[in-house]
C-alpha cells in the first residue's frame, strides 16, 4: 500500500474543496463559527466544512491542532482519548491511531480510527493536515473498540491580515448518509446545528490552550 500516495490525494481533495467556494450552503452561522456543506461529487452524500477565527500566531494554533504523538490535541479535545504514530512513512506522512471514549453513558462504544496523515505549510503560511482511512499490518482491529473510517478530511489553519495575528481555523468532514431522500435534509440539517455545537466548542478549548 502506498501510503504516501493516498495521503497526498487526501490533501488534494481538501485543496479543491478550499479552491472552489462555489456550491457550498450554509447551515449554522454564529459569531465565532459557521458550519457549510455541499452535495459530494463522489457518492451521494455531502462534504461539510466548519469555520472559525482565533487570535493567535499561527504557530501557537498549529501546536495545539497538529497530529502527533503526545501533542496537545489530547489535552484539550475530551473526544480524543489518545493518538499513537503506527509508522513514519516520511517527514511529511505518517500512519496513526487515534482512539476515541464512548459517549452517552456508553450507548457510543470507544472507536479508533487508523489514517495515513499528512502535514503540509504552504507559501502563505496556511498549514494543512489531511488524513484518510488506511489498513496497516500493525493495527488490527481491538476487540473493545469499534473500527471506524474517515473519508477525506482535514483541517486548514489559514492566516490573516492585520496588525494582531488571526488565525482561520478550517475544518472539513466528508459524511456518507445511507438515507432515503425523504430523510436526507432533515438530517442533514440535525448534523449541521450538531457541528456548529462541535466546531464552537473546539475553538473555545483552543482558545483557552493558548492561554496556558
Amino acid at each position: 500500500m502506498d501510503y504516501a500516495e493516498l495521503a497526498e490525494a487526501a490533501a488534494g481533495k481538501m485543496g479543491l474543496y478550499r479552491q472552489d467556494p462555489s456550491g457550498w450552503r450554509g447551515c449554522r452561522r454564529e459569531s465565532e463559527v459557521s458550519v457549510s456543506w455541499r452535495p459530494s461529487a463522489e457518492y451521494a452524500g455531502n462534504v461539510y466544512r466548519g469555520e472559525g477565527i482565533l487570535p493567535a500566531s499561527p504557530l501557537d494554533v498549529w501546536e495545539c491542532i497538529k497530529p502527533v504523538a503526545g501533542g496537545l490535541r489530547t489535552k484539550w479535545d475530551q473526544n480524543v482519548k489518545d493518538f499513537e504514530v503506527i509508522e513514519v512513512i516520511s517527514d511529511a506522512v505518517s500512519v496513526c491511531r487515534t482512539t476515541t471514549s464512548s459517549a452517552f453513558m456508553r450507548v457510543i462504544s470507544p472507536r479508533e480510527f487508523v489514517d495515513v496523515v499528512l502535514m503540509k505549510q504552504f507559501e502563505d503560511g496556511t498549514m494543512l493536515s489531511a488524513a484518510t482511512n488506511v489498513e496497516h499490518p500493525l493495527c488490527p482491529p481491538r476487540p473493545n473498540f469499534v473500527r471506524g473510517l474517515n473519508y477525506p478530511c482535514g483541517c486548514f489553519c489559514i492566516p490573516l491580515p492585520g496588525e494582531i495575528p488571526h488565525q482561520r481555523l478550517e475544518e472539513s468532514w466528508r459524511q456518507h448518509w445511507w438515507l432515503s431522500a425523504g430523510r436526507y435534509a432533515h438530517i442533514g440539517s440535525v448534523l449541521g446545528n450538531t457541528l456548529s455545537v462541535s466546531v464552537r466548542r473546539s475553538i473555545a478549548k483552543i482558545h483557552l490552550a493558548l492561554q496556558h
